[in-house]
C-alpha cells in the first residue's frame, strides 16, 4: 500500500534474501583492511604457536644455545644488582637485556617469555601488511603477510630465547611508525617513531646499522627548504645541545669512563679479524667453501688493527666479502648441481625467490614507487652489509631482520608478475 502511494518500507536485514544481505555486507566491508588482517593474524598464530607446541610435546623441548644461557645469566645479574656496565654487550644490548630482565621478573619461566615473543611475532604480520599496503597495494600486502608467517626464519627464532624475534618486530614497528608519521604529519606519530628508533638503537648492534640507513631514507625524503628553515629556527637550541653532548663526551673520555667500552670494542674487533677473517671463514665455522690465505698481521696504518688488516690483505678480504655476498642467499648456493635434471629443478625452486625479488625491484623502479618505498631496500642493505663485514653466521640469525622486508619485495614481484600474466591472458581471450 505504502509503495503504491510513493511511501517506503525499511526492510530488516534478516528479512532480506540471504544473497542480497551478503552482497550488501561485501560492498560495505570489502575495502576494510581488518577483514584481511584478522584471518592473517589467526593464521600466523596457528603457524608459529603450533610449531612451539609441537616442539614441547615432542619431548625435544625448546632449542637452546650458548647465547641464550648468557642472556639468562645477564638478566639474573641485572635483576639482583640493578646495575649495567659499559662493556660492548652491556651498551649495545641494553634494550634487550632490560626487556628480558623485566619479562623474567614478571613471568619467572623463560618458556612464557618465548610464548610472548611468538605471539608478538604473529601479531607483527599486521605491521608487514600495513607497510606493504602503504608502499604498494593490497594484493602485495596479503602476499607479503602470508610469506612472512610462512618464513622458516620467523618461526625458528621465535623458539629461541634470543634478541632476534623481538628485534624483528621492533624494526617493523619503527618502519611503520616512520611511514605513518610521513603520511599524517602528526606530531604524536613523529614522537612515537623517535622513541621506537631510540629503543632500536640500544636494543642490539644491528639496530645501529638499521637506524643509520633509515635516517638516510628520511634525509632523501626531506624537503630541503623546510629542513633549512627548521635549522634556522632552532639553531640556538641545536648548537647548545651539540656543544653539551660534545663536552660531556670529552669529559667522560678524559675521565676514562669509556675505557671498558673501548677495550671491549677492540677485543671483539681483534677476535673477528684473527678468528674469522684471518682463517678465511665465510661463516662463524669452517666450511669447504672458505677462502684460505696467509694473512699479513702488520699494524702499520694509523696504528689501527682493523684498518691495517683490511688494507694489507685487501685482495683476500674482497674475495671473502664476495663469497659472503653469495652466501647471503642461503646454504643452497653451495650445493647446486646443474648437471642433472633433479639438480636443475632444485636450483629453479631455490632461486625463484631471488628472481621474484629482482622482478619486484625492477617493477618498483618502472612504476615510480622505488623512491617512496626505498626504506624497504635500505633496511635489507643495512642487514646485508652487517653480515658481509662481520660474518655470515651458520644459522643465518644475522640475516633474519631483513626477512620481513625481503618478503615484501618478493610479494610485490609476485603480484606484478600475476598482473602481467593476467593481462596477457585477457588480451589473448579477447583476440580469440
Amino acid at each position: 500500500m505504502l509503495n503504491a502511494i510513493g511511501g517506503c518500507v525499511k526492510v530488516h536485514p534478516f528479512c532480506q534474501k540471504p544473497q542480497d544481505y551478503l552482497y550488501r555486507l561485501y560492498k560495505k566491508y570489502k575495502d576494510r583492511d581488518f577483514v584481511l588482517i584478522i584471518p592473517l593474524v589467526l593464521l600466523a598464530l596457528e603457524e608459529i604457536l603450533s610449531h612451539i607446541l609441537w616442539l614441547l610435546s615432542s619431548g625435544r623441548g625448546l632449542p637452546q644455545c650458548a647465547d641464550s644461557k648468557w642472556y639468562l645469566r645477564y638478566a639474573d645479574t641485572f635483576v639482583m644488582n640493578l646495575t649495567d656496565g659499559l662493556d660492548i654487550n652491556d651498551v649495545l644490548y641494553f634494550g634487550y637485556n632490560t626487556l628480558l630482565a623485566l619479562l623474567l621478573t614478571l613471568f619467572k619461566d623463560p618458556v612464557y617469555v618465548i610464548f610472548l615473543q611468538a605471539v608478538t611475532a604473529s601479531f607483527s604480520v599486521i605491521l608487514v601488511f600495513k607497510i606493504a599496503r602503504m608502499l604498494f597495494n593490497r594484493p602485495t600486502a596479503v602476499l607479503a603477510s602470508v610469506f612472512y608467517y610462512k618464513a622458516y626464519d620467523i618461526k625458528l627464532w621465535a623458539t629461541y630465547l634470543l634478541s632476534d624475534s623481538f628485534f624483528i618486530s621492533l624494526q617493523l614497528l619503527c618502519v611503520y611508525l616512520l611511514l605513518l608519521a610521513q603520511k599524517t604529519g602528526e606530531k604524536h606519530h613523529k614522537i612515537m617513531f623517535a622513541l621506537a628508533a631510540l629503543y632500536m638503537l640500544v636494543f642490539r648492534p644491528t639496530g645501529v646499522i638499521s637506524l643509520a640507513f633509515i635516517l638516510i631514507y628520511i634525509a632523501s625524503r626531506m624537503d630541503r627548504k623546510r629542513a633549512a628553515g627548521f635549522i634556522r629556527r632552532y639553531r640556538l637550541l641545536i648548537g647548545v645541545s651539540m656543544f653539551t653532548i660534545a663536552t660531556t663526551g670529552i669529559f667522560l673520555y678524559a675521565g676514562h669512563k669509556f675505557d671498558p667500552l673501548i677495550h671491549s670494542l677492540q677485543y671483539n674487533a681483534k677476535m673477528v679479524l684473527y678468528n674469522i677473517y684471518a682463517k678465511g671463514w665465510i661463516y662463524d665455522k669452517p666450511t669447504p667453501h672458505d677462502h684460505f690465505f696467509k694473512p699479513d698481521y702488520r699494524i702499520n696504518i694509523c696504528n689501527s688493527l682493523v684498518a691495517s688488516f683490511i688494507i694489507n690483505n685487501w685482495e683476500h678480504v674482497a674475495i671473502l666479502y664476495g663469497k659472503r655476498a653469495i652466501a647471503f642467499l642461503g646454504h643452497w648456493v653451495w650445493v647446486m648441481n646443474l648437471s642433472t635434471f633433479a639438480g636443475i629443478v632444485k636450483f629453479a625452486w631455490f632461486s625463484t625467490p631471488v628472481v621474484l625479488f629482482l622482478v619486484g625491484t625492477m617493477a618498483a623502479l618502472r612504476n615510480g614507487v622505488f623512491r617512496q618505498a626505498s626504506v624497504v631496500w635500505l633496511v635489507i642493505l643495512a642487514v646485508f652489509l652487517y653480515c658481509i663485514f662481520l660474518f655470515m653466521d651458520w644459522m643465518y640469525r644475522y640475516r633474519a631482520p631483513a626477512v620481513p622486508f625481503i618478503v615484501i619485495v618478493i610479494a610485490y614481484g609476485t603480484e606484478q608478475l600475476f598482473r602481467k600474466v593476467f593481462c596477457i591472458a585477457k588480451n589473448l581471450v579477447r583476440g580469440c
